[in-house]
């Protein structure tokens, strides 16, 4: 009996131990298991990705410029009466890149769009003052700036079609002045579509820093190219969400305003609305999804093809339609003079129609 007593003492004593042994021993081989997937040392595994982040930094921060605006406003005067007019000095800091080694390099639209004077900055410190701005487009909040320089470091453009969620990526830019300053995140989600005003962009989002200063500036993959340009973020400073035009978008832009061109894109001749739940439950529909015609205008694409009012467009070439905007950007995005199969609801049933997309008008482009 007593002996029985000693033995319960005794597992009672020593099992917590034993069982804390053999749980700490199945994680340490989980670890072990984990070392050995990524072939060898976690540390070195680390200190080599954190040596990669410190060539990227090398390699692309010399590409990546400060800007300077100076624009002269208007503003009322005191007085009774206000007064005669007061010319007031704003200055503005941003970001841009180079991307060809003759001077030609990229920026936001809204960095340039009402400088009187455009300065830059390298990463050895020179600056050229009086910066030409070859052309931009307010549509995309694209810029192309050139300054009389040669043998620059340019960077290259990536792919950002084959950027992936959850890839990472540095920015690169000037935050409040801090000169070349270098961040890192991943991409928290691509073809944000819904954000800002104006026309709708095929936005990267990412969570790697982004403040004021930083736009134009590139957004960088692994491979040291450029995937994104640096555009907007959420809010008045980082709160952990910021948006690059993907890098594809600003190429094809780039080169149309570097020729001197405007940047063309697809026009269709509809007013779009969303579809709401007392929309949804008039017209019968099923979803949310998709865009109702809420007008077409006379002699465009739409009315040619004979997309009327109250139309519902649920799919734009075999891709479907969760909302306007989605809509607006595809269209935009489909070359002038290609003919596509739209699928819409009019009364219930589903109709195909070919519509060839026209260039969009000019006082339209805003």
């Amino acid at each position: 009996m007593l002996l029985g007593v000693l033995l319960a003492l005794l597992v009672l004593l020593y099992l917590p131990n034993y069982l804390q042994r053999v749980e700490y021993s199945k994680m340490r081989g989980e670890v072990q298991a984990i070392d050995e997937s990524l072939g060898g040392d976690l540390g070195q595994k680390f200190g080599s990705l954190g040596k990669a982040f410190v060539l990227l930094a090398k390699k692309a921060a010399p590409s990546v410029v400060h800007i300077d605006t100076t624009q002269n406003q208007l503003r009322s005067g005191g007085g009774l009466f206000g007064g005669l007019g007061v010319q007031e000095t704003e200055m503005g800091e941003a970001s841009g890149v180079i991307v060809e080694s003759n001077g030609y390099i990229v920026t936001n639209n809204h960095v340039v769009e009402d400088a009187q004077e455009v300065s830059v900055t390298l990463s050895d410190g020179t600056r050229y003052d009086n910066a030409e701005v070859v052309n931009r487009d307010p549509a995309s909040d694209l810029a192309v700036i050139k300054i009389p320089a040669n043998n620059l470091v340019a960077a290259e453009w990536g792919d950002s079609d084959q950027v992936e969620v959850g890839e990472m990526v540095l920015a690169i830019g000037n935050p409040f002045g801090l000169d070349r300053s270098v961040t890192f995140g991943i991409i928290s989600a691509k073809n944000r579509h819904d954000v800002g005003d104006g026309p709708p962009k095929d936005f990267l989002q990412t969570d790697a820093a982004v403040n004021p200063g930083n736009s134009g500036g590139p957004l960088i993959n692994m491979g040291g190219k450029i995937v994104g340009i640096n555009t907007a973020i959420y809010g008045p400073t980082y709160q952990g969400i910021g948006f690059a035009l993907p890098s594809n978008a600003a190429h094809a832009a780039y080169d149309q305003l570097k020729a001197g061109h405007a940047v063309v894109s697809g026009y269709l001749g509809v007013n779009l609305a969303p579809i709401t739940p007392s929309l949804a439950r008039r017209l019968g529909l099923k979803t949310l999804n998709g865009a109702i015609v809420a007008g077409v205008a006379p002699d465009s694409p739409a009315a040619k093809a004979g997309l009327q009012r109250n139309d519902v467009v649920t799919a734009w070439d075999d891709h479907a339609i969760e909302d306007p905007n989605l809509l607006r950007l595809l269209v935009a995005r489909t070359k002038v003079g290609t003919t596509v199969k739209v699928t819409v609801l009019r009364n219930g049933e589903e109709l195909k129609l070919d519509i060839t997309v026209a260039e969009r008008p000019a006082q339209l482009r805003q």
